[in-house]
């Protein structure tokens, strides 16, 4: 429970409100976006952590776009009827990303079921495009459902990103206040049927709490994932982009977090991030490392 000595600024607990980075945007960060004509999810989603990640250096590509043709109530990303795409486009990014000096990198978009393949062509060619040119480079996709094609996911797999990511968001029970045009069990579908077509590529998944979900519901959530071997869990605080978006139910006390963390750990999850500012896409690289390490000194002993 909040109360007076946990409350600060606007009614934020005192856990939410992040301090701005002492250092400055690496030089050359907005330059390098702006010369390539590219797209954040960090800006146009309203990401909190957005600061914090160009001061080191980092971002989040979101390709085909900046507008969704879906309007989910969580997301701050517009809605409408977006542009054709950019055959150049994965070009634009892989060379963005060797101007940036990345080690991994995050490719997100926005969803297109304008488009017959939901973007999973365009999805791959980023991929093969930013292999070429970051040979060094691991490379993280987070895909929307793609109206549960198994085609679709089967096109993002072959191109072999490292990690294959697709988010819950939110428990089964909240999808048609929160997901109207997506389906739980379809979401599921798309990580089960990632990781039946490779067994090597990591899989991962996040979600928004606060939304008014309990904790069975969670734990519900994160046993799914298990049952289809998810390697990779995100656990952040959901923050209401405006006052045309969902409210926020509750403000979720970072012990709360690490204990489900606590939780991902046993049931045998590779990687777990939970904490109020984690998102999807959030210290990825961090996440990653622990693991790609652990395992190879597991495989030493």
């Amino acid at each position: 429970m909040l109360n007076e000595n946990n409350m600060s600024f606007q009614g934020m607990p005192s856990w939410l409100i992040k301090p701005f980075p002492q250092e400055k945007h690496p030089p050359g960060v907005g330059r390098i976006l702006s010369r390539w004509r590219l797209n954040t999810v960090c800006k146009s989603a309203l990401c909190p952590n957005l600061c914090e990640c160009f001061s080191q250096g980092t971002a989040t590509f979101m390709i085909m776009g900046n507008i969704c043709t879906r309007n989910c109530k969580f997301c701050a990303v517009a809605g409408g009827t977006p542009a054709p795409l950019e055959a150049d486009e994965p070009l634009r990014i892989a060379l963005a990303v060797k101007d940036l000096g990345l080690s991994h990198i995050v490719v997100t978009s926005v969803t297109r079921d304008d488009i017959p393949d939901g973007g999973a062509l365009h999805f791959a060619a980023t991929i093969a495009a930013l292999r070429e040119v970051n040979p060094d480079t691991t490379v993280e996709v987070l895909v929307p459902d793609f109206k549960g094609s198994q085609a679709s996911v089967e096109t993002v797999v072959k191109a072999v990103p490292d990690i294959f990511a697709h988010n819950m968001e939110t428990v089964s029970s909240l999808y048609n206040k929160v997901r109207p045009k997506a389906n739980y069990h379809r979401s599921l579908d798309v990580l089960r049927s990632a990781k039946g077509l490779s067994g090597d590529i990591y899989t991962k998944s996040g979600m928004m709490l606060g939304l008014g979900e309990t904790k069975e519901e969670i734990i519900a959530v994160m046993q799914d994932l298990r049952r289809i071997n998810c390697d990779f869990l995100t656990l952040g605080q959901y923050l209401s982009p405006s006052e045309d978006h969902l409210p926020v139910k509750r403000f979720i006390p970072p012990v709360e977090f690490e204990d489900l963390a606590k939780e991902g750990k046993k049931m045998g999850f590779r990687g777990v991030a939970s904490a109020p500012f984690v998102r999807s896409s959030y210290r990825a690289s961090e996440l990653l490392a622990d693991v790609v390490r652990s395992e190879t000194l597991l495989t030493t002993l």
